[in-house]
């Protein structure tokens, strides 16, 4: 059984910094592309950050230079070190894992992040 576990968020100022982790379990973990994504309320779920399995990373524009995607195979985590955080960042952060990026895969249950003062 495919399955996904985020942990790691919480409550941070603004300016602060969080590491999401997102465990995986029943997969070839390094064989699998990884995103993150969030969703604010009242809004839809947007792309944040991708790992491929060569470790190739890419980043939407609104976290670039602040958020930094990672994998460890070895533990089949992926990882979101969030710096900088500012109010916007508020959102329940999910992770998502598939063999390819045309496949629809599996969804983590999702991570609350809440950057407040």
């Amino acid at each position: 059984q495919v399955q996904f576990v985020e942990s790691g968020g919480g409550l941070v100022q603004p300016g602060g910094s969080l590491r999401l982790s997102c465990a995986a379990s029943g997969i070839i973990f390094s064989d699998y592309v990884m995103d993150w994504y969030r969703q604010a309320p009242g809004k839809q779920r947007d792309w944040v950050a991708r790992i491929t399995d060569s470790g190739s990373t890419y980043y939407a524009d609104s976290v670039k230079g602040r958020f930094i995607i990672s994998r460890d195979n070895a533990k089949n985590t992926v990882y979101l070190q969030m710096n900088s955080l500012k109010p916007d960042d508020t959102a329940v952060y999910y992770c998502r894992g598939r063999p390819t990026v045309t496949q629809q895969g599996t969804w983590g249950q999702g991570t609350q992040v809440t950057v407040s003062s």
